[in-house]
């Protein structure tokens, strides 16, 4: 008995060993099975990788094919005219603040739906304007969220005819915004800096009191224009919504530009596009008008008169058809010129398209006039190559300022005393150009451009990039495209800018900035593209999709800060660089250094006014130095004025860059810059110095010999 039992056993003990070896086998087939799997999904990954890697270009090259891009349609700029009518709704509006941690609660609460004071406490604050510096309470300063606006008004019994619609339209909303009119929804835009607009027609009351309500939004995020993110911190007594960003300038927020009822015939002009050409002394300008009608224009006939400064009529055009295109012929042209390089520069015509109703026989007469619009019109050409940008033929110095649309209490709301000080203060300096940075300005200013001779570089809003997305991508593109659409007919806008120091080292950037530029001058290839740099030329992979390169750099400043003697060189080193790679126009798009106004120290120390002096003073000898390479075209100072930043311990009541103070006011910098920019010129214009430029300071012994000018 005991022997079976143990040779039971050793039965039950082989047949596990086999199991175990087999198991061990099946482990380790398993084991190299893996191992083969892992290998070749390695090798795969890598492949995929590299695949990736050189199909990335495509991908977004496949985002900016597909048609996903936005269209604007109308927009003109409201002006009265024989069947136009224009009322402002700028004022005081009624203002409620949302809870930062309940931002949708007026949304879900309908506050649209009623007088937004039956909801909560209201006080009144100014449109057009920032809401942030209009308190003493620093949480509507800091606020993050949503905000909502509303004020009633009347409308004429006159325009609820049936001959005649009523549209609404806002200059700017920063960021993102809802209308209602009357509780019902009209209108939804997202990125600021833009207009938008709503046929309002059929929610109108008319011959009676109506009301309008905004929400407005200032939530920045990975996927707005410009980017933001915002973080939920630990508060005393709680927590709170902390809107952060990279980009300097405070996120300013509220109706910032007007808010305009106009009225349009049943059948009116939706569009007008223009551009010009000089043949000799003869001018060319080329129309488009849209009428609402889209192409079904039959019976419908677009007359165009140019008219000059005096209101003498000096060409006419008239078209039909599908398509309201043709030619105006000017002759004796007056082209328009940029400031100093004429004398009378931003020359500008008056341009009258009539829409009207076409006979059937050449001999009858034309039937109703539907429509009249007037427009400014400057007649110029605009060239490039890789060493040039041309108007008229002339090749460009620009010399110009980086700004911001920023003053006191208002932040970016429209002011037009403020707008004339400083266009007063550009032609004072002797400046002939600026760029709207970080973002459009209000279309009143390019007007102002227009009239003034100063050369734009036209800048959208995206600030700073990263983290580039598809989404992000097509948001960029629409701000590109409506910003197009807004100022294609400027005669000051000599080049768009699609970003500013965006993140061009990331591999992601060089398929992005393809995609963007191509698609900008798909919009508009009149005009050249470019974006203000700030990454190494051997990092950056942006400059190769542009058409002039840009960069900023701070050397003295953010690089060996308080070190004059290593500026000049620097300078001139990088743009050699970036003309060498490229073969492109380079210019110099920010340069500065911080300066406390009232601070002066002998021998110059950083963040005093001498420093800022010596600071210009390096860069203009690096200037003049590559002025004579032929192809640096221009140097844009880092600021024109002062402008609030988010507080940060790096800035003293925000960026003092400027070379005029927040309120106007000149540095000593000011007066240094007015003598460059006046010599330059002198020297390549042609034009004379102002009498003030110098303060007498000595008898000179030969009155023939001016001052020498050392530069």
């Amino acid at each position: 008995m005991t022997v079976k039992v143990r040779f039971g056993e050793r039965e039950l003990l082989l047949q596990n060993r086999r199991k175990q070896r087999l198991q061990q086998l099946n482990e380790i087939r398993h084991s190299h099975n893996m191992r083969l799997l892992v290998s070749v999904l390695i090798a795969l990954t890598f492949l995929v990788m590299g695949v990736i890697g050189y199909m990335v270009n495509s991908v977004f090259g496949a985002m900016f094919s597909n048609g996903n891009e936005s269209s604007s349609e109308g927009l003109l700029y409201p002006r009265e005219s024989e069947t136009r009518e224009v009322k402002r709704l700028d004022g005081m509006w009624n203002f409620v603040r949302s809870d930062s941690n309940n931002p949708s609660q007026g949304l879900r609460e309908k506050w649209f739906s009623d007088d937004l004071s039956k909801f909560k406490p209201t006080i009144q604050l100014p449109v057009p304007s920032s809401y942030n510096d209009l308190t003493e309470d620093a949480s509507l300063r800091d606020h993050v969220g949503t905000v909502w606006y509303d004020r009633k008004f009347f409308v004429p019994k006159s325009w609820g005819s049936q001959e005649q619609r009523v549209f609404v339209r806002f200059g700017s909303v920063h960021y993102d915004s809802i209308v209602w009119i009357n509780g019902v929804q009209v209108a939804k835009h997202e990125i600021g800096h833009l207009p938008f607009e709503a046929d309002i027609s059929t929610e109108l009351k008319y011959g009676a009191e109506n009301r309008i309500t905004v929400l407005c939004d200032n939530v920045l995020l990975q996927v707005t224009v410009p980017q933001g993110k915002v973080l939920n911190q630990p508060v005393d007594g709680g927590v709170e919504l902390v809107q952060t960003y990279t980009f300097d300038f405070f996120n300013y927020a509220g109706i910032h530009r007007s808010v305009m009822l106009y009225t349009v015939p049943r059948v009116f002009i939706r569009d007008v596009a223009v551009s010009t050409d000089l043949v000799d002394d003869e001018g060319h300008i080329y129309y488009n008008v849209k009428s609402n009608l889209n192409f079904n224009n039959h019976g419908l006939q677009a007359t165009v008169k140019i008219f000059d400064k005096n209101g003498t009529v000096v060409a006419t055009d008239s078209t039909a058809g599908s398509e309201l295109k043709g030619v105006v012929l000017v002759k004796n042209v007056k082209p328009w010129w940029p400031y100093l390089m004429h004398e009378e520069p931003g020359y500008l015509y008056d341009m009258e398209v009539t829409l009207e109703g076409k006979s059937n026989e050449a001999s009858e007469p034309l039937g109703d006039i539907y429509d009249v619009y007037r427009l400014k019109v400057g007649i110029r050409t605009l060239e490039w190559n890789n060493t040039s940008l041309l108007i008229n033929g002339r090749p460009i110095y620009f010399r110009g300022f980086g700004r911001h649309e920023d003053s006191d209490l208002r932040g970016k709301g429209l002011d037009y005393a403020l707008l004339t000080k400083d266009f007063n203060l550009l032609k004072w300096v002797g400046a002939n150009a600026y760029r709207t940075s970080h973002y459009p300005y209000s279309e009143e200013s390019m007007q102002f451009a227009d009239e003034h001779g100063i050369m734009i570089i036209d800048e959208c809003p995206s600030v700073d990039t990263e983290n580039y997305s598809q989404i992000l991508l097509e948001k960029h593109k629409s701000s590109i495209e409506q910003l197009i659409h807004r100022d294609r007919n400027h005669p000051s806008v000599v080049m768009w800018s699609i970003a500013n120091e965006p993140r061009t080292g990331l591999f992601a950037a060089d398929a992005y900035f393809e995609a963007v530029a191509k698609y900008t001058k798909q919009l508009d290839p009149t005009r050249p593209v470019t974006a203000a740099i700030a990454v190494g030329v051997n990092d950056d992979r942006a400059a190769k999709h542009l058409d002039i390169v840009s960069f900023n750099r701070y050397n003295g400043w953010y690089s060996n800060s308080g070190k004059l003697n290593m500026i000049t060189n620097r300078v001139v080193e990088e743009a050699q660089s970036w003309n060498s790679k490229h073969n492109k126009p380079v210019l110099m798009s920010e340069y500065g250094a911080d300066t406390m106004e009232g601070l002066h120290m002998l021998p110059a120390y950083i963040w005093s006014e001498d420093y800022q002096s010596q600071v210009f003073s390096r860069h203009f000898r690096a200037f003049d130095s590559l002025r004579k390479q032929h192809f640096f075209i221009g140097e844009f100072v880092w600021n024109f004025a002062d402008f609030k930043t988010a507080q940060t311990y790096t800035r003293v009541g925000g960026n003092k860059k400027g070379i005029f103070t927040r309120n106007r006011q000149p540095k000593a910098a000011a007066y240094l810059l007015r003598q460059r920019y006046h010599a330059l010129a002198e020297e390549l214009d042609k034009s004379a110095l102002p009498d003030d430029l110098f303060l007498y300071a000595a008898e000179k012994k030969d009155s023939s010999q001016t001052a020498k000018i050392e530069l």
